[in-house]
């Protein structure tokens, strides 16, 4: 089984691309094409991507491959729609869709977002969207264009929550935020959130691009069972317990706001949504068949808290400098 990974470099592909590594498995990495699109529509994206100069470029490089994984992408929820995000996130996997389809590679598996799934409180694996961003839309766009041009290759779309990592500057923000005044959670603070660690997300890749029997089109990345209150702990907090309903009017007022100035807060404003609120899960495919990740983003979340500390330090004292 040869593995290739695309976007190798990125925060997300280097994880999968040390833990296929670490599995044994022939692996090589690629970079990603940069692309933009105009295209808004499935259709539009499948004659785009038929006729697009990097088709015959990425079928000669999978010549031979097993397990595509498509690491690439846009991660800017705070983007608005440009045709740069639309590009990474729905016109690539397209093209790359027809050319693993080209080259005979047996299984393509797709880093998607859980953010298109939107605001609802429960995230599941099925086919239903509900996009409120630009990114989250562009990523929605992806998996829509995926499922109608990968016909002949087996598909699995990953939905990966909310991924933190050692070097990731999401995860250096929560520290920062998290002993700040306005580390806060909507009472009780008890709601489950999705808030993961990318080496758990990489061990979940390897383990479906390896499992024997079939996989779904969509799994969700499993749970590592943190609470709304215990990540902001566990990144160096003591967070405040707010009123639900202080904080629901909040983000009403905010939204309202970021429509009109083109949904250009609503990246930020769904940061404060998860951090007061969190989002549950349910149980889907890697529990029903028994699948478990290690747990592993509170160690993540508190050498990020560690790090911010030895910083302050260092700031603070010439002499450790």
């Amino acid at each position: 089984m040869s593995w290739l990974i695309l976007g190798a470099t990125g925060f997300v592909g280097s994880a999968i691309l040390h833990a296929v590594e670490a599995a044994g498995l022939d692996v090589t990495g690629a970079p990603a094409p940069r692309l933009s699109s105009e295209a808004t529509t499935v259709a539009e994206l499948a004659t785009e991507g038929a006729n697009h100069p990097a088709l015959e470029g990425l079928t000669a490089a999978l010549a031979g491959v097993s397990v595509v994984v498509n690491a690439a992408g846009l991660a800017a929820p705070r983007s608005g729609d440009t045709p740069e995000l639309r590009g990474a996130n729905a016109l690539l996997p397209t093209i790359l869709a027809q050319a693993c389809a080209a080259a005979g590679v047996d299984r393509l598996i797709h880093l998607s977002s859980a953010a298109v799934q939107g605001q609802r409180d429960q995230l599941d694996e099925s086919l239903d969207l509900a996009p409120f961003s630009a990114y989250s839309r562009s990523k929605a766009l992806g998996e829509q264009a995926l499922q109608a041009a990968a016909s002949t290759t087996r598909l699995v779309i990953v939905r990966a929550t909310s991924v933190q990592g050692a070097n990731r500057p999401t995860t250096t923000a929560l520290a920062r935020l998290a002993a700040s005044p306005l580390a806060s959670v909507a009472a009780p603070g008890t709601a489950p959130t999705p808030v993961t660690s990318v080496e758990s997300l990489a061990d979940f890749v390897v383990l479906v691009g390896t499992f024997e029997g079939p996989v779904p089109l969509v799994v969700l990345q499993p749970s590592e069972g943190m609470s709304v209150r215990s990540v902001l702990e566990a990144a160096g907090g003591t967070p405040i317990v707010l009123p639900r309903r202080l904080c629901l009017a909040l983000l009403r007022v905010g939204y309202a706001i970021s429509t009109l100035a083109g949904e250009r807060l609503h990246g930020s404003l769904r940061r404060v949504e998860l951090m007061w609120f969190g989002q549950g899960q349910e149980p889907g495919w890697a529990a029903a068949q028994g699948i478990r990740v290690e747990h592993r983003v509170s160690g993540v979340l508190e050498s990020a808290a560690s790090r911010r500390r030895q910083g302050r330090s260092g700031w603070q004292s010439p002499a450790n400098r």
